[in-house]
C-alpha cells in the first residue's frame, strides 16, 4: 500500500508539531515572506518544520535555521496532488498535528486531504492577494471553501478583513481572527549607526528619502521618481534611495537617466532582512506610495517595511492603498497621500526634509505608536491559534 493511501485512511492523530507549508520564505525576499519568516522563528521553540519551494541559494539559509526545512521539487507549490502527498508524507514523519497555510490562497484548497490525514488543526494567513479571490466568481467560490475547511483564516489588517470576509462563509468570516506582522523593537530601533550604509551609498550628510520594498507596480517608485525633480526644486542637496529588486527595476532606471536623475537618485540591491536596521538608520525619511492597481484587485495589504522603518524612528509617507494608511497615524507619526499625486507627494517630502527637527518627532512618535499596535501580540495569537 502506498504511502498517500496509507495517510488518507483515517490514521491516527498527530501529536506536537506545527507544519508551515508555503511559497514565502527565504531566500526570497518581501513582506510576506519576512512576516512568515518571522511566525516560525517565534513557533521554533516549540517545534515547527517548513515546507516551501525551491529556490536558488537555499542551501545556505535552510543549514542555519534551528527547524528543518523541505524543499518541494518545483519552484512553487500548488494544490496538485504531487504537492498533496508530499504535505501528507511531510506531517507524518514529522509528527505535525497543526498546518498553517504560508497564504490561505491557493494552498489551503490542500485543507480537506490535510484533515482526512490525521491533521486535527488548520490555520490560512491571508494577505492582500486574498482579495482578488474574494472579489473574483470562479476563484471567490475556492476561497469560500478554503474557510470552510481550515479552523481559521487571519487577516493582516481592517482592509482585509472586510474585503476577505466578504469572500467566506458567515460562519467562516465569523471564525477570521486578526494576525499582524510583529515589529522586533529591540532589532528595528532608532539611534543605530546608519553611516556604512551612507558610505557604501556615497551620500555624506545629505538627507535620504528612502523606498525599500520589492519593486513592482502597485509599491509607487515611479511616482517618486516623478516627484523627485520637485523635491530637489525646495532640498536640492537631497538623495533618493531606492533599495529592492523586482520587474520593475529596468523601468526605474530609464526614468532616472530620462530625467537627468543620476547625482540625486540611487537604485540600489536588494537586501536581506537581518541588515534592514542598519539601512533604515541610514535615512531620514520613509517614503511608499503604494496605489491600488486592476480595478481594485491589487491593493497593498498593510505595510511591514512602513513598520519597521517607524520602528527605526523614521516618519513615514505612504500611499492610500488597502490597509497601507493603517501603518501610520496621519499628521502624527507620517502622512498618507494620494499615490498618484505627484505634487501632493513632493510637497509632503519637502516639507519633511526641510524641517527635519519636525520630522525626527513625528518619527519617534512612530516608534511609539509601533509599539502600541504592532509591538508582540502577533507571537502570543500565532501560538493560540495552533493549540486551540
Amino acid at each position: 500500500m502506498g504511502a498517500a493511501a496509507r495517510l488518507d485512511r483515517g490514521a491516527p492523530s498527530l501529536t506536537g508539531r506545527t507544519l508551515v507549508v508555503t511559497n514565502d520564505f527565504p531566500p526570497r525576499r518581501g513582506g510576506i515572506e519576512s512576516f512568515v519568516f518571522s511566525l516560525c522563528e517565534q513557533l521554533a521553540v516549540e517545534g515547527v518544520v517548513v515546507y516551501t519551494a525551491r529556490m536558488a541559494g537555499s542551501g545556505e539559509v535552510d543549514g542555519a535555521l534551528a527547524y528543518p526545512v523541505i524543499r518541494g521539487r518545483s519552484r512553487l507549490l500548488l494544490p496538485t496532488v504531487g504537492v498533496a502527498r508530499d504535505v501528507r508524507r511531510v506531517a507524518r514523519e514529522h509528527g505535525c498535528d497543526c498546518v498553517v497555510f504560508g497564504a490561505a490562497a491557493p494552498l489551503g484548497l490542500l485543507a480537506g486531504g490535510l484533515r482526512r490525514a490525521g491533521v486535527h488543526r488548520l490555520v490560512a494567513l491571508s494577505h492582500g492577494h486574498e482579495v482578488w479571490w474574494a472579489k473574483t466568481p470562479g476563484a471567490g467560490r475556492l476561497l469560500r471553501r478554503i474557510g470552510d475547511q481550515v479552523d481559521v483564516v487571519t487577516y493582516v489588517s481592517e482592509f482585509c478583513h472586510r474585503e476577505i470576509g466578504a469572500g467566506l462563509s458567515a460562519e467562516a468570516r465569523a471564525r477570521m481572527v486578526r494576525l499582524s506582522p510583529d515589529v522586533d523593537l529591540a532589532r528595528f530601533s532608532a539611534g543605530l549607526d546608519g553611516s556604512p550604509w551612507r558610505a557604501r551609498w556615497a551620500v555624506g550628510d545629505r538627507p535620504v528619502v528612502l523606498a525599500a520594498s520589492r519593486l513592482v507596480a502597485r509599491k509607487g517608485h515611479d511616482v517618486l521618481v516623478r516627484a523627485w525633480p520637485r523635491v530637489l526644486r525646495s532640498c536640492p542637496d537631497a538623495v533618493l534611495v531606492i533599495v529592492g529588486d523586482g520587474p520593475c527595476r529596468r523601468r526605474l532606471e530609464r526614468a532616472v537617466r530620462r530625467r537627468s536623475l543620476g547625482a540625486s537618485v540611487r537604485m540600489e540591491p536588494g537586501v536581506p532582512w537581518q541588515q534592514m536596521p542598519g539601512v533604515y538608520a541610514a535615512a531620514d525619511v520613509f517614503a511608499l506610495p503604494c496605489r491600488t492597481r486592476r480595478g481594485g484587485l491589487e491593493p497593498e495589504a498593510l505595510g511591514i517595511v512602513c513598520l519597521e522603518a517607524a520602528a527605526a524612528g523614521l516618519p513615514v509617507v505612504v500611499g492610500a492603498s488597502g490597509g497601507a494608511p493603517e501603518t501610520v497615524a496621519d499628521g502624527v507619526t507620517g502622512y498618507v497621500v494620494d499615490p498618484r499625486d505627484v505634487e501632493a507627494l513632493a510637497r509632503t517630502l519637502a516639507t519633511l526634509l526641510t524641517s527635519p527637527g519636525e520630522a525626527r518627532a513625528m518619527g519617534l512618535r512612530g516608534r511609539q505608536w509601533v509599539a502600541e499596535h504592532f509591538g508582540g501580540a502577533g507571537g502570543d495569537t500565532l501560538r493560540a491559534l495552533v493549540h486551540a
